[in-house]
């Protein structure tokens, strides 16, 4: 059977649909057998041939065995024109209309599947409780509620920034799943922004963020001439102001990245000034200690400066200030009465046993064995006192001078 436009009808096809003229043969050889084994007496075993350059199409066959095996030589079986009824060719339609919708969610697919972890600009076509819609162009993606920055009120026909975090393959074409929490949207941005990140001279070692509120990244420079926060922050801000415009005013602090955990520590606490930092290796702990007066900055509103420096240096970090540590050190310095107090099961009170052995004692002995204790100190220390104030007593009198008795007055 020839069928001289059907040529140039699939090579309209495939400009208007953005489809490969193969893959609209495919669809229109899998449509014609469709309909061919509609037809009365049709053979079990058959297939579709067609000409890619001349349109001619051809239906062949070939005789199965018993056990349904293809045996025998190839035979044309194509019918003449007259026969491709009217059933024929509405299933030769819904039968091309459905591989071509397979293969514009095929194509979509394949264009967004390798972009996990890439950044798109969507237009928000409606918005609920559960999810917003964003237009993409040609596909929709879908942001779910968990995806949303807390208290931000997304407007249908606003134009928004997202990353994506899934591409699914579902039944009705691709799924794409966007966030506007995830904190690789602020790599992204930073790379849109900043030509040194986009070419690698800078790279961006951490980030921790807690969205719509406040975000740290931590960045390193490989090239020694390049700063690498200023080349982050621009020219009087211009590059972060950007970024954060894009997050509807979301703080960003830029700190510079550091191998040594000490040092890493303590500018990831920034702006707060620190005195010093002690890594614990074995708990995983950065004990820091900061002034009196830096306290409150290092720790943040409801502790978030210093839950976004655990989490972009990985150290737990616990903040104190140089009275709270001289507290600890002089409280840990003090001599203790080792023991526990265990209950007496004769009496049923309460004894103080000590660590070292012997007898218990009762709660009422304890007190008058401590304050013994603490009278035999103070008792001990005034001989010493009084030996003290007799021997200044005793060096001022002798060193007194000898008192000159005044002359009797002259009488009358």
């Amino acid at each position: 059977m020839n069928t001289p436009d059907l040529i140039e009808a699939l090579q309209a096809l495939a400009v208007d649909k953005g489809i490969s003229l193969d893959t609209l043969f495919g669809a229109l050889a899998d449509a014609f057998e469709s309909a061919y084994k509609r037809l009365p007496n049709s053979q079990e075993y058959a297939w579709v041939i067609i000409d890619p350059d001349t349109g001619d199409v051809r239906v062949m066959a070939q005789a199965l065995d018993d056990d349904g095996i293809p045996m025998g030589e190839e035979f044309d079986v194509t019918p003449p024109p007259e026969v491709w009824g009217r059933v024929a060719a509405q299933t030769m339609k819904q039968v091309m209309n459905q591989r071509i919708r397979e293969a514009e969610r095929e194509m979509k697919y394949e264009e967004y599947a390798g972009r996990e972890g890439d950044i798109v600009t969507g237009i928000i076509q409606q918005t609920d409780a559960r999810y917003t819609l964003l237009d993409l162009g040609r596909v929709e993606a879908l942001m779910p509620q968990a995806e949303q920055v807390p208290y931000e009120r997304p407007e249908p026909g606003a134009r928004v920034k997202a990353y994506i975090v899934e591409v699914r393959k579902t039944a009705k074409g691709p799924q794409i799943v966007t966030s506007r929490t995830h904190p690789g949207l602020i790599k992204r941005l930073f790379e849109l922004e900043v030509p040194e990140i986009a070419d690698g001279i800078v790279e961006i070692k951490a980030c921790a963020r807690e969205p719509g509120a406040r975000t740290k990244i931590a960045v390193q420079s490989n090239d020694t001439n390049v700063d690498p926060v200023g080349a982050c922050v621009g020219a009087r801000g211009a590059r972060v102001r950007m970024v954060v415009n894009e997050l509807r005013g979301e703080k960003i602090d830029i700190v510079p990245f550091s191998d040594e955990p000490a040092d890493f520590v303590m500018k990831a606490l920034s702006p707060a000034k620190v005195k010093e930092v002690r890594i614990h290796e074995d708990t995983g702990t950065a004990e820091v200690i900061v002034p009196d007066y830096q306290l409150s900055l290092a720790i943040g509103k409801e502790g978030q400066n210093a839950r976004l420096a655990a989490r972009l240096t990985g150290w737990r970090v616990d903040i104190k200030s140089e009275t709270q540590l001289a507290e600890e050190e002089a409280y840990a310095n003090q001599d203790w009465a080792e023991g526990e107090w265990v209950v007496d099961p004769e009496t049923g009170e309460q004894v103080w046993q000590p660590a070292e052995g012997g007898e218990a004692m009762s709660a009422e002995a304890y007190v008058q064995a401590a304050e013994e204790a603490g009278e035999a100190e103070s008792v001990d220390g005034a001989p010493a006192e009084e030996a003290v104030s007799e021997g200044a007593a005793a060096d001022t009198v002798e060193s007194a001078p000898e008192s000159t008795p005044e002359p009797p007055a002259d009488e009358a």
